[in-house]
């Protein structure tokens, strides 16, 4: 913000949409407009902007811009693909370990004071380690890649699924099926669109079983929500790690419900 501040005239919406904020004088001279790509971008707001001649999404995804009306008004459409690729990796491989790991259970125990009780916790059970795991990445793109090379550091098997196969030294699934019914991890990383939408669902999630994981970082949409917390709460699969989720906390509190009976999600922050 202060970089493009210091070089353009810099109308700052504070994550509104801008003819909420702005008149329709001020409005009528943007040509640029920066955005998240998730939020919901339309040809009428679009139209707001009659001097618009680019829109430029902060990260890897831009899934809320309506690609047909922007083209329809001549409006180039931006992205940046794997500027912030490692954070995410790390993000990433953390939600896996603190979910494979048990970590938000032992952290709980430890301070509820019931370490102290005369009988262990039964949900403090001794956990598998890394090496040998199966781990599937789902989406072999810049941020894929990072994640993949941070998994295999912890002498973990590392296969993938991905729309076309990459150059990369690891195995490649012909389907996300298949990759769910090998692996022990399944670590979604895919850009968010109608071909993705709920792909993760019941199906996949059975064939994780019940030792499976799932670390989503992509989008919310990419899984079905109401699947997932049913195969939490029946201990269809054995946990997640989740920097996203679909439809805010409402959801999440139930989530979080589900970890107090013993399966693991953890949540970071919503996303649509």
């Amino acid at each position: 913000m202060q970089r493009i501040g210091e070089r353009f005239e810099l109308l700052d919406a504070a994550g509104k949409p801008p003819h909420e904020i702005f008149s329709a004088d001020q409005l009528a001279g943007i040509r640029a407009m920066i955005t998240a790509g998730g939020t919901p971008l339309r040809g009428d707001m679009m139209d707001k902007l009659p001097s618009l001649g680019a829109i430029v999404c902060y990260g890897t995804g831009y899934d809320g811009v309506d690609l047909q009306a922007a083209a329809q008004r001549r409006i180039a459409v931006g992205h940046s693909p794997g500027a912030n690729a490692a954070s995410v990796a790390d993000i990433a491989v953390t939600l896996m370990l603190a979910a494979t790991r048990r970590l938000m259970v032992a952290d709980n125990y430890v301070r509820s004071g019931d370490w102290g009780a005369a009988k262990p916790s039964p949900m403090m059970r001794p956990q598998a380690g890394m090496p040998g795991r199966k781990v599937g990445v789902y989406g072999m793109g810049e941020i894929g890649r990072k994640i993949a090379a941070r998994v295999a550091a912890f002498e973990a098997e590392v296969c993938y699924f991905s729309r076309s196969r990459r150059d990369v030294p690891y195995q490649y699934f012909p389907s996300l099926e298949a990759l769910a019914e090998w692996c022990s991890v399944l670590v979604i990383a895919v850009r968010a669109g109608s071909d993705t939408h709920h792909i993760v669902n019941a199906d996949i999630l059975n064939k994780l079983g019940a030792d499976g994981y799932v670390v989503n970082i992509a989008r919310g949409s990419v899984i079905d929500q109401d699947a997932l917390v049913k195969a939490l709460e029946d201990k269809t699969i054995a946990g997640a790690g989740l920097d996203v989720y679909a439809q805010g906390a409402a959801r999440a509190r139930r989530a979080d419900r589900v970890s107090e009976r013993g399966a693991d999600p953890a949540y970071r922050r919503p996303h649509a």
